[in-house]
């Protein structure tokens, strides 16, 4: 068992790192949206998912949740939270572990929130 989180979480990981990149690049451009890879836990899903940046930046907020394709949840790990025909945002909730592994894989998790999230906070 700890194998397979392991992999799944070193796998929706570097999706999310990937889509981390192009969030940047869509925001230096000037962009308001851009398509995103499937942050899922097959290393080989070659999934598009066009979506807002602000959408993007409130579902990475938290280190647990991942844009993934519709049918591409694990239910057997994670639940989706939000659900429409171009993704689904999904919380690793069922496992513990999981949600441990994908939080210390987080690139985020060492910077503080950004300002116009802390004052939504307040």
């Amino acid at each position: 068992m700890t194998t397979e989180i392991n992999r799944i979480a070193r796998t929706e990981s570097l999706f999310r790192d990937v889509n981390e990149r192009i969030a940047e690049t869509a925001e230096n451009l000037g962009s308001d949206d851009a398509v995103f890879v499937c942050e899922c836990s097959d290393a080989g899903c070659d999934e598009r998912l066009p979506a807002q940046l602000d959408e993007y930046q409130q579902i990475r907020a938290d280190g647990v949740r991942f844009l993934v394709a519709p049918g591409h949840e694990e239910t057997d790990y994670e639940r989706v939270l939000v659900r429409n025909h171009e993704y689904q945002v999904v919380e690793k909730s069922k496992n513990r572990r999981l949600a441990q592994a994908v939080e210390e894989l987080d690139p985020r998790s060492d910077e503080p929130p950004p300002e116009d999230q802390v004052s939504e906070m307040k």
